[in-house]
């Protein structure tokens, strides 16, 4: 199977460990993996902050890249909730505004073929145990658009689960946003940031040594509130977990 690796700009920018694992990952499940150089930004921080025309040329462009692939596959719940459920609602605002329907013909064929990475591994290829190791307490925080807008459910859980040497407890409030909100994070910050302390204090009340989570964006928030608070934990993209082996042990 070919795939593309939609990396997101965070990920690109900040965290590219994380597209390392997650092609690592991949290779050894026998998935061909392409990045595509031409990918830019999915439009998804200009859609949010209300400049939706603006987005339109870049998901046109995200199209373009990603037209020819099987499937699409990003370690971004948040990217992947942009193409998957806000790409449709651009076709149809374009359609409202009496634009026609060019734009919704064209992101069409982009939009089923996304997936964040824990589905794909769970529901295209039918894999929960991928042959990780992590010997290591963990607890896992549902990103808010994964579990509100992909749905993930339990399928990161039932991956976690099957790593070897993993100790998974449960986050109280888990389903609980963390505060960073993209641009959330800058108009209200004396809120987000009550947000995040909240949710770390939440993780360290389960002695755990790790907070996995499906989207770095999440993580770069958390990670900086658990500094602040010199909690003495770490945050840990669920993909670099996943790529870890006995081999090859992540740190």
């Amino acid at each position: 199977m070919r795939v593309a690796l939609f990396l997101t700009c965070v990920n690109d920018t900040l965290y590219p460990d994380t597209g390392r694992a997650v092609l690592k990952l991949l290779t050894r499940l026998g998935v061909e993996v392409d990045f595509p150089m031409a990918q830019t930004c999915c439009g998804q921080a200009h859609y949010n902050t209300g400049y939706r025309h603006e987005a339109e040329p870049l998901a046109r462009h995200f199209s373009d890249v990603f037209g020819e692939y099987e499937a699409i596959v990003t370690p971004s719940g948040s990217c992947g909730a942009m193409v998957r459920e806000l790409y449709p609602r651009m076709g149809e605002r374009a359609r409202a505004e009496g634009r026609g329907d060019t734009l919704a013909a064209t992101l069409a064929p982009v939009v089923p073929k996304t997936y964040e990475l824990t589905e794909f591994l769970v529901d295209v290829l039918g894999v929960t145990d991928v042959g990780a190791y992590y010997p290591h307490t963990v607890t896992y925080h549902p990103t808010c658009h994964g579990l509100r807008g992909l749905g993930l459910g339990e399928r990161p859980r039932r991956l976690l689960q099957a790593v070897k040497g993993l100790e998974l407890v449960e986050l109280p409030g888990a389903d609980e946003c963390c505060g960073f909100g993209g641009t959330f994070a800058l108009k209200n910050s004396d809120v987000s940031a009550a947000m995040g302390a909240d949710k770390v204090r939440n993780a360290q009340s389960t002695g755990a040594e790790v907070l996995c989570a499906a989207d770095n964006s999440c993580l770069m928030h958390i990670g900086g509130t658990m500094a602040r608070l010199q909690s003495g934990m770490r945050p840990v993209h669920i993909a670099e977990i996943l790529a870890s082996t006995e081999e090859e042990p992540a740190v």
